[in-house]
């Protein structure tokens, strides 16, 4: 991926000077070349909207089978064991990406920023979300993507100083709330032990979120995702070689595809994409694609697991996509 520059447009200047002739001065009119302004960071650039969505849209793809996954990860290894062999080979992978294309070390100033989204996408919300699923069902944790999207519009909001106009908010508030009664109605309208690990992955992933997206509006998403990656490296290596010490092992087909889809696809792949994605069409209007995560989640997790789904599945979808669809209309008049 190449690093994300604003467009720049050429226009005509006029640029007037004598020039001497047989038939004496004249006036001539030659194009100069300006740049068109910076696009700021966290805002959606003038080129490669739909380029940019379809790139979200395969990153909420690959997390939306990062809950089944984790779950099958859970058949043959513990909660930390699992947390840590996904953020170590992620790590090692995008390892070997950056010393293949030889980048050099991102600028001092860059490290505060990975270092948030290092403790939010790759350590915080692995180990809560997988804390909540020992107790918690999958359409149960999926209320965490349900409010997702509007948690990372708002604190993208905060940061970046751009702000949505209200049928943005309008529609996502309602794409949230639809998302959030059909989880809870799934799950039973009860609150599990795992709540709390749920509303904690929320926060600290919309932070890592709208970090991660403001460092990919000036350096390619895959550096963002490689380097965050990188800095956990030594402390979730150490934290494996400690799990696996403690908790118990028991290979299986399932166990080894969960860790193996959890670490290159969610990890690795899917922020790779969801970055890229984000630093084209902007941190607000990514956010809203998460809005039919959860839904993606309930059909792997009826596929891959075995869950029932109910009636009002169609009902759910129907609605959220109207919301994205209203939201992505409220940007794009921005």
């Amino acid at each position: 991926m190449r690093t994300h520059d604003s467009a720049t447009h050429p226009t005509a200047i006029a640029v007037t000077g004598p020039r001497t002739s047989s038939t004496g001065p004249r006036t001539t009119t030659r194009p100069v070349t300006a740049p068109a302004p910076a696009t700021a960071p966290g805002t959606a650039p003038a080129t490669g909207t739909r380029g940019g969505t379809l790139l979200a849209a395969a990153g909420v793809v690959a997390f939306s089978l990062t809950f089944p996954s984790t779950a099958w990860g859970l058949e043959s290894f513990g909660p930390w064991s699992l947390v840590a062999l996904r953020s170590t080979l992620a790590a090692l992978i995008a390892g070997v990406f950056l010393l293949a294309r030889r980048v050099p070390p991102p600028e001092r100033r860059h490290w505060g920023p990975l270092a948030v989204v290092a403790g939010g996408v790759v350590v915080g919300f692995p180990i809560l979300t997988t804390l909540a699923l020992r107790s918690s069902t999958t359409s149960h944790a999926a209320v965490v993507v349900g409010l997702l999207p509007l948690t990372t519009a708002a604190l993208g909001a905060l940061r970046t100083g751009h702000r949505p106009p209200r049928l943005f908010w309008a529609a996502a508030l309602a794409g949230a709330a639809v998302v959030v009664a059909f989880t809870v109605t799934e799950s039973g309208g009860a609150l599990s032990t795992g709540d709390l690990y749920l509303f904690g992955a929320l926060l600290v992933c919309a932070a890592g979120y709208t970090e991660g997206g403001r460092l990919a509006a000036v350096m390619p998403g895959w550096q963002v995702v490689g380097w965050a990656l990188v800095l956990c490296l030594p402390l979730m290596a150490v934290g494996g070689v400690v799990a696996l010490a403690h908790e118990p092992v028991r290979l299986g087909a399932h166990g080894v595809l969960g860790l193996v889809w959890v670490a290159a696809g969610s990890t690795f792949l899917g922020l790779y994409v969801w970055y890229r994605g984000m630093a084209a069409i902007g941190i607000a209007r990514a956010s809203q694609l998460q809005l039919a995560q959860p839904l993606l989640t309930l059909v792997w997790a009826v596929l891959l697991l075995g869950e029932e789904l109910s009636p009002a599945a169609p009902l759910a979808a129907g609605g959220v996509l109207v919301c994205i669809a209203l939201t992505q209309r409220a940007a794009a008049r921005r």
